[in-house]
């Protein structure tokens, strides 16, 4: 058993904090920016310069951040449009929705690469990379944070976390080894040139997708989330990642068949 007393504060100066969750977006943000302007320069992805990963960061901030706070608020907490509609725009107060911040980077990714004319598929499958690894981190800092806590068990390794009852499973900690066994499921896919070759662009993208989908699904009956005929809110959107996910990878299968049976007929 661990007894959770962590500091979710890394610095205070006066009224001013900088809390690890807060660092975790700011620090992946950051890298990210970074990458998207080394592989412009490498010339990777046909159109993207580094003045235009420039702005394409900022598309993604954006993004990902109006995404994962109105998801939060429309699935999990709908009263609060009611009560305290300006607390959508307080966004320093915390709570993100993942699923929200994905789709938001998506449709501004999108959006992105329909006026630049980028590959979005190429765009994505190198992306979702460093998105994996700061999901790892990020859950990291949610257990520092002591929010979004397993149920509760009597298992070795459980945590009493502050103003909850009992001894629980971290299960932000599960999160966080999901998360890193996806980064290097996806860092091998991307990297390994025998098998990178054989891969038609989305496929990456999507395995992410379903990956996530698929063990978040798993992990979530350890979390201490509100039920709705039998799963949580987090569950159901997990399950439409994985169906979307097989849609997309079967649609991009089946065009690559169409291609290659094209070719063939054309011999």
């Amino acid at each position: 058993m661990f007894i959770h007393n962590i500091n979710p504060v890394l610095v205070s100066i006066g009224p001013f904090e900088i809390r690890y969750y807060g660092l975790v977006y700011a620090v992946g943000f950051l890298v990210s920016y970074f990458l998207l302007r080394w592989i412009a320069k490498k010339k990777k992805i046909k159109n993207l310069t580094p003045d235009r990963a420039d702005i394409l960061i900022l598309y993604l901030i954006l993004g990902a951040i109006i995404g994962a706070r109105v998801l939060l608020f429309v699935f999990y907490q709908p009263l609060t449009f009611i009560t305290d509609p300006l607390e959508v725009l307080r966004i320093w107060t915390g709570g993100m929705s993942f699923h929200g911040g994905l789709i938001g980077a998506v449709i501004a990714g999108l959006l992105f690469c329909k006026k630049y004319k980028v590959n979005f598929y190429k765009l994505g499958d190198f992306l979702v990379m460093p998105l994996a690894f700061f999901l790892f981190i990020g859950r990291i800092a949610n257990f520092v944070n002591g929010e979004l806590v397993g149920i509760k068990t009597s298992v070795p390794w459980c945590v009493v976390f502050k103003n909850y009852d009992g001894c629980r499973h971290p299960s932000q900690l599960y999160e966080a080894l999901k998360n890193l066994f996806i980064f290097f499921a996806l860092y091998f896919m991307y990297t390994k040139k025998s098998l990178k070759k054989k891969l038609k662009d989305g496929v990456i993208f999507w395995s992410f997708v379903i990956m996530y989908g698929l063990l978040r699904f798993i992990i979530t009956f350890w979390r201490d989330d509100p039920i709705f005929l039998g799963l949580s809110g987090g569950q159901y959107l997990s399950l439409l990642m994985v169906l979307m996910g097989a849609f997309f990878l079967f649609k991009i299968k089946r065009n690559k068949n169409t291609k290659n049976n094209t070719k063939v007929k054309e011999r």
